[in-house]
């Protein structure tokens, strides 16, 4: 598989004549990690010979690909992301209605059938051990924990306009400490965030660098970097007063070049051996297909704090909820 991260087009000119006519192909549009992404399209590849070519963007970015691309689209699935974005798409008619035959074995899905959870994972925070030591202040574990003046410039999350990790977490909030005390929460959190970042887990670099001491993305990404050799100098911990969720989802995009391919890999990503794989470039994330087996360490996150999410009321409500962060927080 071709796997290009932000640009669509690859050195060397295509074949023409029958050959071409008879090449099977397909354009994805990943919101996975780079590494993740290549593992399942080159076994998606090997297995069906299908010429795949994944282009992976921040899922704010692939949305608005998607919109811009309504009259001709390029790429025919969409996979990966909080389904946020996915039901967005549905409503303005970007996506296909699709009903896959394994829906029996999968935890969560959109009941129109415009997509499929294909993994979920909790919101929660990434600490720097060292910069809060010079700080003074333990790890958090509660979300009031981030007001404290002493991280004042040392917070950093993904921006809820552009990543939708960030758009996750503001809906957290919201969601686990209700509206109006949300809403007052994230205007006094706004004070303590050094940087909102475009991508979902660009935050854990610079909390490794001590840049700033705490990050809030999601714990499988924190999880992951913390077992690249940062086990001693990273903490993972959740909010007490609970967390949300990502539901990752996957869909057809409507009017893509490559319908039955699309499909043939929509099949093929909800199979256990397809959402396991990707451990073995770390993922970490809870899987939606009930015969696959999760990692160890996201079933070690299971209980240690209550999860409440609503990803439909997220979806439904996500273009005014952006529009009065960027009011509260002038970003």
């Amino acid at each position: 598989a071709v796997l290009m991260v932000g640009s669509l087009f690859a050195s060397g000119a295509s074949e023409s004549g029958a050959a071409a006519e008879k090449e099977r192909k397909l354009v994805i549009y990943s919101a996975l990690n780079e590494d993740e992404t290549k593992l399942v399209t080159d076994l998606f590849e090997q297995k069906t010979g299908i010429k795949t070519s994944a282009i992976c963007l921040g899922g704010g970015e692939i949305l608005s690909r998607i919109r811009a691309e309504k009259g001709n689209p390029v790429a025919s699935i969409y996979w990966g992301g909080s389904c946020d974005a996915f039901i967005q798409a549905a409503n303005e008619g970007l996506l296909l209605q699709y009903e896959s035959p394994q829906l029996a074995d999968i935890d969560f899905y959109d009941k129109n059938h415009y997509w499929t959870c294909i993994y979920s994972g909790y919101v929660s925070f990434v600490s720097n051990n060292e910069r809060l030591a010079e700080l003074g202040i333990p790890a958090p574990t509660s979300w009031y924990d981030l007001l404290d003046p002493r991280l004042e410039g040392e917070i950093m999350m993904p921006s809820p306009a552009t990543a939708g990790t960030g758009y996750v977490a503001v809906a957290s909030i919201l969601q686990n400490l209700g509206l109006e005390e949300g809403w007052d929460y994230i205007t006094k959190l706004d004070k303590n965030m050094f940087q909102y970042t475009e991508r979902g887990s660009a935050c854990i670099p610079s909390v490794i660098a001590g840049e700033v001491a705490v990050g809030i993305c999601y714990a499988h990404d924190q999880i992951k970097n913390q077992k690249a050799g940062y086990q001693d100098l990273l903490t993972v911990t959740l909010p007490k007063e609970g967390t949300g969720a990502e539901i990752g989802a996957m869909a057809i995009i409507a009017a893509g070049p490559d319908q039955e391919e699309a499909k043939e890999f929509y099949e093929f990503a909800l199979t256990p051996e397809a959402q396991e794989i990707r451990q073995q470039a770390g993922a970490l994330q809870f899987l939606s297909n009930k015969n696959s087996k999760a990692p160890a360490e996201a079933q070690a996150l299971v209980g240690v704090c209550p999860v409440k999410y609503d990803p439909v009321w997220a979806g439904e409500n996500k273009k005014d909820i952006v529009a009065k962060w960027q009011q509260i927080t002038g970003r």
